[in-house]
């Protein structure tokens, strides 16, 4: 588990194909990796990897190509966001976040707001039940407030310090993003179904 509170911004700088999906090695910045250990999990801008070898400054992870198919982000080098998995004495600041990627989004506007910058999106059809009105969902693997919501399309304000120690201040109309919806809205559906 993650709190989408991302702790530092990397960068893939290899990737090797493999039968049945791809090796990535991340450069992994200020993350610190003193206390990870081969088998613990990274979130990689939002998605749960497993490290497979580590340096002091770099991993390396596996990615299936089910991984690989349904998320952006990790087929080409490039900046990611990162986060260590939570551990039991660890603050929550975000939400709690499985790093099990929902869909793809789009970005449809990232624009300044006063002080602050607009980011709008649409998700994929089938995950616009889930996401509400002050509502959370990671967007990249970063923990972010819902705003507005009108289908399948949200927006959210984005504050100077979010842009400025994560990915999305790169963001562009017409741009992929990994969305996961907040854990809670599947189990308040799943439990609902089952009355």
């Amino acid at each position: 588990m993650f709190s989408g509170i991302v702790a530092s911004v990397g960068r893939i700088t290899k990737v090797e194909p493999r039968p049945g999906g791809a090796r990535i090695a991340v450069s992994a910045a200020r993350l610190g990796l003193d206390d990870v250990a081969v088998g613990d999990s990274i979130a990689v801008s939002g998605v749960c990897l497993t490290v497979v070898s580590k340096t002091h400054t770099s991993f390396e992870a596996d990615v299936s190509a089910e991984t690989l198919s349904c998320t952006v982000g990790l087929k080409d080098p490039g900046e990611v966001n990162l986060e260590k998995a939570l551990r039991l004495s660890d603050r929550l600041g975000g939400h709690l976040v499985s790093g099990h990627v929902d869909g793809v989004g789009e970005v449809l506007k990232f624009a300044p707001a006063g002080e602050s910058t607009l980011l709008a999106l649409r998700a994929p059809q089938e995950l616009a039940r889930y996401i509400a009105r002050k509502g959370s969902i990671a967007v990249q693997g970063v923990s972010l407030t819902v705003n507005e919501v009108r289908d399948a399309e949200f927006e959210i304000n984005l504050i100077p310090h979010t842009l400025s120690v994560t990915t999305l201040r790169s963001l562009k109309p017409g741009a992929k993003v990994n969305l996961e919806v907040d854990l809670m809205a599947r189990y308040v559906e799943r439990l609902t179904a089952a009355s």
